[in-house]
């Protein structure tokens, strides 16, 4: 991937004509920003790990596999998100001590168990696709921090068959997890958005949700076992389909991200590659019939591998992508729908007329299969749109149906103020991709002219909409994690008694608080969100 942008670089794209000629209207003059540093001329601070404590990772790991370099430190200095790549352009980073990459689950445990006597901190690391921070080089109070990177441990490690069950290594990326189980004629059918580059252990440490969850559930709802190593021991969890043996301790770690152990090995619910592929898109009114559309097939159950909503604004952009210039200006919401497995006939036939009865018109098989072809590329327009001088960043949430559409509006309307008291115009975009019974997701995406200072101006904007998604009855995050990015903000959600059961189980698995510091539990309770400390520098 790209050290300071999303993908590979072969891959990185120009704005396409028609999106050039929109974002004036939508934003007026943007000034290009100052070319972003070199990886060769980028500036940070010498390894602070002692020529003692080197060697003791080295003989752990191997000489080869612990790298020094600027340039692998400085590919693991944090992750995606527009604030990370916003802080790759700088001429001075911070970065990790040392890159540090382990063979196995033995060579892991050894790692931490030498990184707890010596006070080093301890980032994992798998694909580096994370989006809230959950990267950063953070050391905490100890003298040096090393990302630990994971992507040795990879392979298809057993497969049952019968009982339909994988286990693959934490570091198997999702193209290599999907290669591996076709081989065998199963599949996964977990597809996040970050799905080229993410590993099988990030999907399972930051609750990943990808786009066929309609069809095949959330990434957790597949987990059905775990190896962990942590700094103070060991364990294997999950023996059984259920079981009533006390607490799930496999859900402790889901969603962990990496503050209480290091997740070496998954085991997961696999199913036969699907024999056929059905699409169909779908034209609606408005936003609001579109999600009662999706209200009515989540509550019927029993239809689409995938569907998705966009908004009117999402909808017009991606129809510039496209060059329709002149559909873009107009009106309406658009939805994709995707078909695998049996009895598609049935479940389309079904879906449809709900879709239908909710105002919904269907327009074939062709934006639908369009979505399908690229579905994995929207950051490199991101990446494009930051060339140019375009703020473009993303977030998400989630409530019940009879919240949402007040949920939407006090995000947007946050957005858009907060943005606009910096003196820049912006343009929000939503849709969802994901509905259950109760409610549904929704996904963000901002574009803004900030003049000056983005890193500070989206700090202070996101604080605000993190209020006003608490206040609204959102979830701080449905499918991004927390990281360091809503630390702060998790409190709110699970309450104090909830961060006191945290805190307690990281005090008995990493008394000397190694792993990740600071992501998901603040260090400090802070006083109020908003109060929270800068990542900027």
């Amino acid at each position: 991937m790209r050290w300071n942008g999303w993908g590979d670089p072969a891959k990185a794209k120009d704005l396409p004509l028609a999106v050039r000629t929109l974002l004036p209207l939508l934003l007026g003059r943007v000034r290009r920003p100052a070319p972003a540093a070199e990886l060769d001329a980028v500036r940070v601070a010498p390894p602070a790990l002692t020529a003692e404590e080197l060697d003791a990772l080295r003989a752990v790991v191997g000489e080869a596999h612990v790298e020094l370099s600027a340039e692998a430190r400085l590919r693991h200095a944090g992750g995606r998100s527009t604030p990370d790549l916003l802080r790759r352009r700088a001429p001075e980073q911070l970065a990790p001590d040392a890159v540090v990459r382990p063979a196995d689950h033995g060579e892991v445990l050894a790692c931490l168990e030498l990184a707890h006597a010596r006070g080093i901190a301890v980032i994992p690391f798998g694909g580096g696709t994370s989006v809230v921070g959950a990267l950063d080089p953070e050391r905490g109070a100890h003298h040096a921090v090393v990302s630990l990177d994971l992507r040795r441990l990879t392979g298809l490690l057993a497969l049952d068959e019968l009982s339909g069950e994988a286990v693959l290594g934490a570091g198997t990326t999702g193209p290599e997890a999907e290669a591996l189980l076709a081989a065998h004629g199963f599949e996964l059918g977990h597809y996040p958005q970050s799905f080229r580059y993410a590993t099988i252990g990030g999907f399972a440490a930051a609750r990943s949700s990808g786009q066929n969850s309609a069809g095949y559930g959330r990434f957790d709802t597949m987990v059905t076992g775990l190896r962990v190593a942590t700094p103070t021991g060991e364990l294997e969890l999950g023996r059984s389909p259920g079981s009533a043996a006390g607490p799930d301790l496999v859900r402790v770690f889901l969603g962990s991200e990496g503050i209480f152990g290091v997740i070496t090995e998954v085991r997961l619910r696999v199913h036969p590659v699907p024999r056929e592929r059905v699409f169909e898109a779908w034209t609606f009114p408005d936003f609001a019939a579109g999600a009662e559309g999706l209200r009515r097939v989540a509550q019927h159950g029993g239809g689409p591998t995938v569907i998705r909503l966009s908004d009117e604004a999402e909808t017009a952009v991606s129809l510039a992508q496209l060059g329709k210039l002149g559909k873009a200006l107009a009106k309406g919401a658009s939805a994709v729908t995707v078909y695998e497995g049996d009895g598609i006939e049935e479940r389309r036939a079904r879906t449809s007329e709900l879709l239908r009865a909710a105002a919904g018109t269907s327009s074939g098989a062709g934006a639908a299969a369009d979505w399908l072809a690229g579905r994995f590329d929207g950051p490199y327009l991101r990446d494009a749109l930051l060339d140019a001088g375009v703020f473009c960043e993303t977030l998400e949430t989630a409530t019940t149906w009879s919240k949402l559409p007040a949920l939407r509006e006090a995000v947007e309307r946050t957005l858009r103020d907060g943005l606009g008291a910096a003196g820049a115009k912006s343009y929000v975009m939503c849709h969802v991709s994901h509905i259950y019974p109760t409610g549904a997701s929704l996904y963000f995406t901002v574009l803004a002219g900030i003049r000056e200072e983005p890193l500070g101006v989206w700090e202070r904007v996101k604080a605000e909409v993190n209020d006003a998604i608490l206040a609204a009855g959102g979830t701080i995050s449905h499918h991004h994690a927390v990281g360091r990015d809503h630390a702060p903000w998790l409190p709110s959600e699970i309450g104090e008694t909830g961060i006191r059961i945290l805190r307690a189980i990281k005090r008995e698995l990493d008394p000397r608080a190694i792993l990740n510091p600071g992501a998901v539990i603040a260090a400090e309770p802070a006083a109020h969100p908003a109060s929270a400390p800068s990542r900027e520098g």
